[in-house]
């Protein structure tokens, strides 16, 4: 089981990757403005917000990196369930003020991590 909540934990660290290049690379390219649904007036003016946000995907994605990594069991759990708890404050938060989708994207796939890594 432990096998299945790191694989989960993995993914949910590929994509905050994903997302880190989607928000700092591809925000006002034809894929960014297609997965956004902006403009490319609206994604030109929000350009440097979406970078920003970007970095903070791509900090999510160091720390589960990390505690898959860590050597310490047992830090390594506090590590990846802290950094998995971050990612489903974020997705609840972008569900509620940008759009529900974030809730299945990003809040739900940490969210069964999360609940794996307590089983295992």
């Amino acid at each position: 089981m432990v096998w299945i909540a790191n694989a989960l934990v993995a993914l949910v660290a590929v994509l905050h990757v994903y997302f880190l290049i989607l928000e700092m690379f591809l925000w006002t390219r034809p894929l960014g403005l297609k997965t956004f649904r902006n403009s490319p007036q609206k994604a030109a003016d929000s350009a440097v917000l979406a970078a920003n946000q970007g970095l903070y995907n791509g900090f999510l994605a160091a720390g589960l990196a990390w505690g898959l990594l860590q050597g310490d069991p047992g830090f390594a759990f506090q590590i990846k369930v802290f950094f998995l708890l971050c990612v489903i404050v974020a997705g609840v938060y972008g569900a509620a003020t940008v759009s529900r989708r974030i809730l299945l994207v990003q809040a739900a796939p940490a969210a069964l991590a999360l609940v794996l890594l307590w089983l295992a």
